[in-house]
């Protein structure tokens, strides 16, 4: 389970511990369970089969110590087995002692069965009390009557074994989810009460679709609340996702596609969120309404402040199922309003109280002040203006110090703390160590939401220890590192670039770094730049326009940064930025070189790589780089996506440890550097709407690349051998005809296919067969698209064992599937416009999305029911569908769609 998994102070290791007769049920039943329980990531015990003998083993006795639930499946055997019972007997001690919670599941049994020990079970327990003493003979019947008596499950009540797993399954993770982890919010006084406000305005009990806001200022705890909130109720929708602020940025990311439009960030960010919602990755997007109407979703959005993100992903309560709550946080209450959001709960300031125990819960570690230090505490909470935030950091910075040095601290914080969040927040900065502040300043100015593994290059030889420092960020609460990025909250970044002003506040140039836009044209206009200037950020969204002089960098001798940039989809800077036809120098010691919209056909001739980790020049004019050879032995990533006049790569014989190679949507390239073959550390290669490449460089065998995209070459005709060991191959609208015969793609996880209609490849690759040695066993996700000479599918189709995600669209000559094989994995099934496909599809009983639409298939037939798992079954469209069978009613939660289909009867 996910941290929101426990409702009690204690530690435990696993979530479910099962007792049971393996002779009865442990290949049937228990089985099934195990497998229900693992889909919704509840962690179970399980014994493996161990050996088992009059007494319990010692790991088995601390596997139930360690479970919060115990599962009691008692059937006819169960008692015929001393282990079984003194399982029971320390299950239930456990219990009392421990609070573990028992749900006892009575299969092909009657509790009362238990109770006096009668039937089969009875006959069985008066055998294994034969060799006992009338001691445990009586302890075991306490138990069977005490067990027997609480609220549990039975197998003859219930509609179908699968029901009932499910039924059991769901009231586990209610059990669960009683209240968030304490590990995670424990220090968060006054959480419930906050969650059971918002509770009361969500109105759960309600059908209709709701949205709700969250709203106060910064650093008030608004996020904690939600994600709390989140992990206790998650559980009662079909559907769940907790959007947040990373999530939003990567979504609306620049990408380099053909004439993008506003429209197409829309599309993307309905695209990422309903993958993230529905578990299913890189989606085709649909109507958002015809996605989630019918189904019961919660869904989060965190620290928002764009109404066009909430336009896009909840702009109407109609696109969600019955009982949909959407959760809106944000400190715009205007946004809000105007979204027609009115049940809003404000998130005030914590008592006086509350905040003294925040306060010493992140200082001391305590609910209250050790002695002698009531007076201090309470100053510094109310210097603190009661923040949670600016708690949790003032707190953080004073643990481990005595009494003496934290009264010692007084006059600090008096002077320096007003009730203002950023001298509240300066507190924490300023007890840091100098390096330790040097970092923090470059992430504040630069490096907010960046990569680790990146801040580490980029400061790799500034003399500053990143690993320790980013550690005691972490510690004194400054900054989050959250799936390998730094988060720093956007109060503490603000403080940080406020430090760097106040190191001249009248001449910018003399700063470390320049992120206000204002500031920065001044110091370019008048090329004023001192060696004193480490990084530059410029966002030119906030520019109407700006000359650069000639020299404007010939100052900045010690500039690492560069970073010009524009949030907007539609981006063309060259209109902002104005470059003197003399401009030729730019500082020669960069790291980072980010210059979208580069105005100008190729680099300075002064350009200085050898330090270069990251080149970035999206969507600029360049027609080529530089001429000859240039040192790039520190470049990881190169990125000139969207540039649409460049003709030539550089000889990249010296970019060695280069990893990224974007060159998406470079429509006036032709061909890629032979010297190609020396990347030994490229993992992805992009050339995505390179629509003029004609052949990519042959005999060379790149080891490192997992990750190549070649959709959309529309010239290309012939597939390298450029690496055996690719996951990621998009091959979407090429005009490739051959492929290496000895090609072999042992790790391939997603292949994408479409519009090959040339029929020398399909005289090659028909019915797939000797294309399948490239589909190796750990392939995931397979889509074909729009492949009219593809007629049938291999029977050694029944190799992709983990297959999950299958999309066979527009194959119109497609007539049958492979029969007699079971994908376990696949879980999706799209067969849409497969026009000629008339049997419905029997290749996995654990489908739980099948879309046969548009198909030929005249009928549904009675062994539709051993598809148990399957949730959503379009049909729409199907002329010729005339049949379905009744045993379709035998799945629970089946939503169907059979529109359009003007032969059924």
């Amino acid at each position: 389970m996910a941290s929101c998994s426990s409702s009690s102070s204690r530690s435990w290791s696993y979530d479910v511990f099962p007792s049971f007769s393996g002779e009865d049920v442990r290949k049937t039943f228990l089985s099934h369970f195990l497998r229900e329980l693992e889909r919704n990531s509840i962690i179970a015990f399980k014994d493996n089969e161990m050996e088992r003998s009059q007494s319990i083993a010692p790991e088995l006795v601390q596997a139930i110590r360690d479970s919060r639930i115990a599962v009691v499946v008692f059937s006819k055997n169960y008692a015929s087995s001393s282990w079984c019972l003194n399982e029971l007997l320390e299950i239930l001690q456990c219990n009392e002692e421990l609070g573990q919670l028992v749900i006892p599941i009575f299969y092909g049994l009657d509790p009362s069965h238990l109770r006096k020990q009668t039937g089969d079970f009875g006959e069985a327990f008066k055998k294994t009390c034969q060799n006992q003493t009338h001691e445990v003979e009586d302890q075991w019947k306490q138990a069977l009557t005490n067990v027997a008596n609480i609220l549990g499950y039975h197998s003859k009540n219930c509609e179908s074994e699968a029901a009932m797993i499910e039924e059991i399954s769901n009231d586990i993770l209610g059990k669960l989810d009683v209240t968030p982890s304490s590990n995670e919010f424990e220090d968060f006084v006054g959480i419930k009460d906050h969650i059971a406000e918002v509770i009361l305005l969500m109105n759960l009990e309600s059908k209709e679709v709701k949205m709700v806001g969250i709203w106060g200022t910064s650093g008030i705890g608004k996020t904690t609340i939600a994600r709390a909130l989140f992990c206790n109720i998650s559980n009662q929708f079909q559907r769940s996702v907790f959007i947040d602020r990373a999530f939003i940025s990567k979504s609306m990311e620049v990408y380099g596609r053909a004439n993008p439009v506003d429209y197409n960030m829309k599309l993307r960010l309905r695209m990422n969120f309903l993958s993230e919602i529905l578990d299913r990755k890189n989606m085709k997007i649909g109507a958002m309404e015809e996605r989630l109407k019918h189904q019961k979703v919660l869904v989060v959005i965190d620290d928002l402040d764009d109404p066009y993100v909430l336009d896009a992903l909840a702009g109407q309560t109609k696109w969600f199922g019955s009982g949909s709550r959407i959760i809106v946080v944000t400190t715009d209450k205007q946004l809000l309003k105007a979204h027609g959001i009115d049940s809003i709960y404000e998130v005030g300031l914590p008592s006086d109280e509350q905040a003294l125990e925040m306060f010493c819960r992140s200082a001391f570690r305590q609910d209250s002040p050790p002695d002698g230090l009531m007076e201090f505490a309470s100053e510094v909470v109310e210097r603190a203006g009661s923040l949670p935030l600016g708690l949790d950091v003032l707190g953080s910075s004073l643990r481990g110090l005595n009494k003496e040095d934290c009264l010692n601290m007084l006059p600090r914080l008096r002077r320096s703390l007003d009730g203002k969040i950023e001298e509240t927040l300066r507190v924490g900065y300023d007890g840091l160590l100098g390096e330790d502040k040097a970092i923090f300043r470059h992430i504040a100015c630069l490096f907010n939401h960046v990569d680790v593994k990146d801040i580490k290059l980029f400061l790799a030889d500034s003399e500053l220890d990143v690993d320790i420092g980013l550690n005691n960020l972490v510690n004194k609460s400054l900054i989050q590192v959250r799936w390998g990025k730094v988060e720093m909250h956007h109060f503490l970044q603000e403080m940080g670039r406020n430090v760097v002003w106040l190191q001249s506040i009248k001449k910018p140039q003399k700063r470390e770094f320049l992120v206000d836009s204002k500031d920065i044209c001044d110091v370019l206009s008048e090329g004023i730049g001192t060696s004193k200037l480490l990084g530059i950020s410029l966002n030119v969204d906030e520019i109407d326009e700006l000359q650069v002089h000639e020299s404007a960098f010939k100052g900045m001798r010690n500039l690492h940064f560069l970073e010009i940039y524009s949030n907007k989809v539609r981006f063309v800077n060259g209109d902002k930025l104005k470059l003197p036809k003399s401009f030729d120098w730019l500082p020669p010691k960069l790291k980072l070189l980010c210059w979208s919209g580069y105005p100008m056909r190729c680099m300075p001739s002064t350009l200085c790589t050898d330090r270069l980790v990251k080149l970035k020049m999206r969507n600029s004019k360049l027609e080529r780089l530089w001429k000859g050879v240039m040192s790039l032995t520190c470049l990881i990533e190169m990125d000139l996506c969207g540039s649409h006049d460049l003709k030539e790569i550089p000889d990249l014989t010296t970019a060695t440890n280069l990893e990224t190679l974007n060159l998406q949507s470079c429509r006036s390239l032709v061909e890629l550097p032979s010297s190609i073959r020396n990347l030994n550390k490229l993992t992805k290669l992009d050339m995505q709407f390179c629509k003029k490449l004609k052949t990519l460089p042959t005999g060379i065998n790149l080891k490192s690349l997992d990750h190549i995209n070649l959709s959309f070459c529309s010239q290309l005709r012939t597939f390298p051998k450029i690496s055996t060991n690719i996951s990621y191959l998009f091959l979407e609208e090429t005009s490739v005809v051959e492929f290496p015969t000895n090609l072999h793609l042992k790790n391939l996880v997603k292949l994408h296919m479409s519009k090959v209609t040339t029929n020398k490849q399909w005289k090659m690759l028909q019915l797939l067969t000797p294309f399948m040695p490239m589909l190796s066993p750990t392939l995931t996700e397979l889509y074909l698209f729009n492949i009219p000479s593809l007629v049938e599918l291999p029977s050694s189709f029944r190799n992709l064992n983990k297959l999950i995600d299958l999309k066979i669209n527009r194959c119109t000559n497609l007539e049958t599937l492979p029969t007699g094989i079971n994908l376990k994995s696949l879980k999706s099934l799209d067969l849409t416009k497969c026009s000629r496909l008339m049997t419905f599809p029997n290749i996995s009983t654990n489908i739980s999305v099948l879309n046969l639409s548009y198909t030929a298939i005249e009928e549904v037939p009675w062994w539709v029911e051993i598809f148990s798992k399957l949730k959503n079954l379009n049909m729409e469209c199907c002329s010729k569908l005339e049949y379905v069978h009744p045993n379709i009613s035998k799945l629970q939660r089946l939503d169907v769609n059979f529109s359009h289909c003007e032969e059924l009867k």
